[in-house]
């Protein structure tokens, strides 16, 4: 982990090398899954344009590029963005962007915010923001998807202690519950050097996110609880899946 009190996690984690071994397998068929219900409910034109906000190194927005649409995505990590310009073409672009800061205005059909890539970070304000810049993405009636952890479920189902051997590393993988937190404590071995990393999840529920929406011009449209878009319940469902429309 890089020195510096004030570094954020994310930006260390997310440019390490480590964190795309450690999550390289993440189930694909289930992304797509997922994505195919989600436009399928949406109806979203061919052509359409789409914003992937966090994108990480696109995987969701080259599948959504592959299914007809004009997407963009952005992410704070700079490995991850310079990997995804890989596949650019003529519509498919990526952007080193902070999904705190406002990005392209009034463009987009849909902004998304995909597999839990909200709640990293420290401040009520920051997440609002965060929201601003999904809401200020889209058109007059655009619609915006942010796809999160179900915190009921998570806690109910939290193990603490696990590890995985991938590429010859063994990664050592702590899990418990801080404050209003998610946090997970990696620690592994490379090249006989320890490393240490954290990751770190607000426990936000679906109170929190139609406060965010309230507030940034957004009315929510949708719920849903899982990748097969049943109705989301609050004790029982996998995922907290909210689907919003700028008013």
């Amino acid at each position: 982990m890089k020195d510096g009190v004030n570094s954020e996690w994310f930006t260390d984690w997310f440019d390490s090398p480590f964190y795309h071994a450690l999550y390289k397998k993440r189930n694909e068929s289930e992304a797509g899954f997922f994505i195919d219900n989600l436009l399928e409910r949406l109806k979203l034109p061919a052509g359409s344009k789409i914003a992937d906000i966090a994108c990480g190194k696109g995987r969701h927005a080259i599948y959504l590029n592959k299914k007809g649409f004009d997407v963009t995505g952005i992410d704070i990590s700079e490995s991850s963005i310079i990997a995804a310009k890989k596949q650019e073409n003529e519509t498919l672009h990526f952007a080193l962007h902070d999904m705190r800061s406002t990005f392209i205005t009034n463009y987009f059909d849909a902004a998304l915010n995909l597999f839990t890539s909200f709640g990293y970070f420290k401040t009520e304000h920051e997440n609002e923001l965060a929201v601003r810049t999904l809401a200020l993405a889209v058109k007059k009636n655009g619609i915006v998807v942010i796809d999160f952890l179900n915190a009921t479920t998570v806690l109910k189902n939290l193990v603490n202690l696990e590890e995985k051997c991938i590429e010859g590393i063994t990664f050592k993988i702590k899990k418990l519950v801080a404050g209003k937190r998610l946090v997970k404590e990696i620690d592994f071995q490379s090249e006989g050097r320890p490393f240490h990393f954290v990751e770190s999840v607000q426990l936000l529920n679906l109170i929190d996110f139609e406060n965010y929406f309230k507030h940034t011009g957004l009315k929510t449209v949708h719920l849903f609880g899982d990748y097969s878009l049943q109705p989301f319940q609050p004790e029982f469902s996998d995922r907290l899946i909210i689907v919003g429309q700028k008013l």
